[in-house]
């Protein structure tokens, strides 16, 4: 039986919707959310809900929703940007333009974007930069702040990456919905066991002996990773990040790290995938460098395979550029599919989609000149 996949690739310029029936064909719809750059989108399985959140300095932040599989949009703002002081203060001019000038945003002036979606059973999640965390109980109409998490006692230490202090990766567990990760660069993993009445900092390395020596401010030291991390995914009990500096494993659920960086080419990037029905397999895009331009090693693009939680690794290079290829593989630009032999997908700066529905051995580009992508989700029905 054919499985309908819906890739969702979110943009400096809007979300798209990469749509297959047989995961070789495959359409484009778009842009979608009134242009705005989407840092991450997700969707619902059961009922083709969507939601996609982002913003910036002009639109604000906010959360777009769909329930009609992407047909139709709605607009829940969280901060104003500076579109909605200029419309309050000219409604002449936004009426020309079409703006509606509205009551300020219940958070504006507390967040300037909205950089992560979750869900976990009956609420959303929503990661905001500054580092912050929101939650919605009526399907993304409404949101309130969870202050249990900025009221932390370490939240005074938190030191922005190169993007500002934000909260990019929530990683819920489906099986137990109290429980849920996050990764704020630079900060580190916060884990809650209580629904986000609480929370830990969960940075411990567990084999700081045989970790790899890191001269950069963002390596580990003092027995921790570095807090500068870059995404987290889960597999069943396995917990695996990307960091600034390395790659990194925890089987206690955060509560210590083994560094898994051995045998790549590099310590930097960006993403990390697991597959969803084998924990033990994942995949992550190693980059040169935070200061050799951010592109793959040898400018020889690679999806780095281990089917062994990490203790080994294998590039992934057939259907990919192998001279010349200076793009980059955002944080949230890399997922999987849900299909029996599931589908794995990356985004670049450079406009492109590349699918392997063959677990990475090789790829095809599904999409090309679209605008920076930001982030990639899939939605299979």
């Amino acid at each position: 039986m054919s499985q309908h996949t819906t890739v969702l690739a979110g943009t400096t310029k809007g979300l798209f919707l990469l749509t297959s029936d047989d995961r070789v064909t495959w359409s484009v719809s778009g842009p979608h959310c009134g242009g705005w750059g989407i840092n991450h989108a997700i969707g619902d399985p059961v009922s083709g809900s969507l939601w996609a959140c982002g913003g910036g300095d002009f639109f604000g932040a906010g959360v777009w929703r769909s329930t009609d599989r992407g047909a139709t949009w709605t607009l829940t703002k969280l901060a104003d940007g500076q579109m909605d002081d200029w419309a309050r203060n000219d409604p002449e001019a936004a009426k020309a333009f079409g703006v509606t000038p509205a009551d300020p945003a219940p958070f504006s002036g507390r967040i300037e974007n909205l950089w992560s979606l979750a869900r976990a059973g009956h609420r959303l999640y929503a990661g905001a930069k500054p580092a912050s965390l929101f939650t919605s109980t009526d399907e993304g109409e409404t949101w309130a702040a969870v202050d249990s998490l900025t009221d932390h006692p370490s939240a005074d230490t938190w030191q922005p990456g190169g993007a500002g202090l934000t909260l990019h990766s929530i990683v819920t567990a489906p099986d137990a919905p109290d429980r849920m990760w996050l990764g704020i660069s630079a900060a580190g993993i916060f884990a809650t066991e209580d629904g986000g009445a609480s929370w830990q900092r969960r940075n411990r390395l567990s084999n700081a002996e045989a970790c790899a020596q890191h001269s950069h401010p963002a390596g580990p030291s003092g027995g921790e990773t570095g807090h500068c991390v870059h995404n987290i995914a889960r597999g069943g009990d396995l917990l695996y990040q990307q960091n600034h500096c390395g790659v990194f494993r925890s089987r206690d659920g955060g509560r210590s790290w083994d560094e898994i960086t051995a045998g790549l080419p590099s310590t930097f990037g960006f993403p990390v995938a697991v597959h969803p029905g084998r924990p033990e397999t994942l995949w992550t895009l190693p980059l040169n460098g935070d200061m050799q331009g951010r592109f793959p090693p040898d400018a020889a693009a690679a999806v780095w395979r281990s089917r062994d939680a990490g203790d080994t690794w294998q590039a992934c290079r057939r259907g990919l550029p192998q001279d010349n290829c200076y793009f980059t593989v955002l944080r949230q630009a890399m997922a999987t599919d849900t299909a029996a032999t599931p589908g794995l997908y990356f985004g670049t700066n450079s406009g492109s989609v590349f699918a392997s529905t063959d677990e990475g051995d090789s790829w095809a580009e599904i999409a090309r000149h679209l605008p920076t992508v930001l982030c990639i989700e899939t939605l299979s029905q």
